[in-house]
């Protein structure tokens, strides 16, 4: 080698190593971004100053969280999906004017198939259609199918589909399940546009869950949490009658739409909970897919139970899709076995609802699940109605479910091997992307 190429060679293995050190300093700062939040956690328990029944709590709800509270609603509680894909379906097929879908989960399949050619029908019509999909939610959607529905007409977006302008937002993702129509009727859940959610939650391949049919003033709501991530994602604005209608009384619910973000409050969907927790007298009734939760909840959950409050909690059983986040749960269990809050798993399938009921009066719904994901990191919203009828019918629901569910004992939580202790220290690890 002659002394130019030793120098060459000496100057391009640098520069070669200057890159490689700029990258690696990229990927950390991109890793930091993603996985570690920037706001303030809360970090103290909320004085009990009310009860779940109090005017007071009624007004922290509308005024410390926000947006008020509206009466006039009529909610219809939709169980798994043999009610809740043709409910949908009716009205996206009734549309007249305008039709905006959010969702996280949509893949390809059969009730994939049907809602696009749904969608599609109505935008060729005439309907003003728009669908938002998280990019990691719809990875298993057939891009054919996407592409239809813009050949239609049909607006589609992604929501945070990587790009170099969005690389620290990659981790924040819409879990929301959001459709209204005419802006008169929404729906919203846990449930996603794949096939996991057919049936009657009879067997593994049937999963249980809950959606709701919605009509009243509060659609308005609904109407405005969609708009917020359709004008993040694409800058437009979508207004006036068409999409905010005039909105007479259809029932005698008083309701919300409460939302929550990492850009703009990822504290507030932990703090409502927080809020119901405390408020509650005599029973809490917490059924969830994705149960992992930190110090805090498990503090204000355990002062509940010693409080004289009955708390229950349904929990997936060996049927769930992430073993991870079961592992997380399950090694969180012991103080709240210990202080009397009832733990049971949901035996026939893959237990998918997402509910808190307290004291038959508050119910809160839809998208959130009890983790650190759906409180800090992803885009959520449930629907809370204030009603001792609705509260009612969801206890009734949470019985039914509760019946199908093995309980789990103090005893046999001490018990368990070694080996599942040690999975559970591991995935505790992961606790904050859980």
């Amino acid at each position: 080698m002659t002394g130019k190429s030793r120098v060459w060679s000496v100057v391009t293995s640098k520069a070669g190593l200057v890159v490689l050190t700029a990258l690696a300093t990229l990927a950390a700062v991109l890793l930091v971004q993603n996985w570690v939040g920037t706001e303030k956690k809360i970090e103290q328990q909320l004085p009990r100053l009310y009860e779940s029944d109090d005017r007071e709590f009624r007004r922290s709800l509308s005024s410390l969280l926000g947006p008020q509270i509206v009466d006039g609603n009529k909610v219809e509680t939709l169980l798994n999906g043999d009610q809740i894909f043709p409910s949908m379906l009716a009205a996206i097929r009734a549309a007249r004017s305008t039709i905006t879908f959010e969702t996280y989960i949509y893949w390809s399949g059969s009730i994939g198939r049907e809602f696009v050619d749904a969608l599609n029908e109505r935008a060729r019509a005439g309907v003003r259609v728009h669908v938002l999909l998280d990019w990691v939610g719809s990875l298993k959607m057939d891009q054919a199918m996407i592409d239809e529905m813009k050949a239609a007409g049909i607006q589609v977006e992604r929501f945070h589909e990587p790009h170099w302008t969005n690389w620290n937002k990659l981790n924040n993702r819409t879990h929301r399940k959001l459709l209204v129509v005419d802006g008169r009727v929404g729906f919203t859940g846990g449930v996603g546009i794949a096939d996991q959610w057919r049936g009657q939650a009879r067997n593994p391949e049937e999963w249980r869950d809950s959606h709701f049919r919605v009509e009243g003033p509060v659609v308005a709501q609904m109407q405005s949490v969609f708009l917020d991530n359709w004008m993040r994602a694409t800058g437009a604005v979508l207004h006036g009658d068409a999409y905010f209608p005039a909105l007479k009384p259809a029932g005698d619910y008083a309701a919300q739409m409460f939302s929550s973000s990492p850009s703009g409050g990822s504290e507030s969907m932990q703090l409502m909970y927080q809020l119901a927790i405390t408020a509650a007298r005599r029973r809490i009734d917490l059924a969830n897919s994705y149960f992992v939760p930190d110090d805090m909840t498990i503090r204000t959950l355990i002062e509940a139970a010693r409080r004289g409050v009955k708390v229950r909690v349904i929990l997936p059983s060996g049927h769930i899709d992430s073993e991870v986040v079961r592992k997380a749960s399950r090694g969180s269990w012991g103080p709240l076995l210990q202080a009397g809050v009832e733990i049971a798993e949901y035996q026939p399938t893959m237990f998918h609802v997402k509910g808190l009921v307290v004291d038959g009066m508050f119910s809160s719904v839809g998208s959130t699940n009890f983790d650190n994901r759906s409180f800090r990191l992803n885009d959520e919203a449930n629907l809370n109605v204030l009603s001792p009828e609705f509260g009612a019918i969801q206890q009734r629901v949470f019985d039914q479910d509760w019946a199908r569910s093995r309980r789990i004992t103090l005893a046999e939580w001490q018990d368990r091997p070694w080996s599942e202790r040690v999975l559970e220290r591991l995935a505790t690890l992961l606790h904050s992307q859980l």
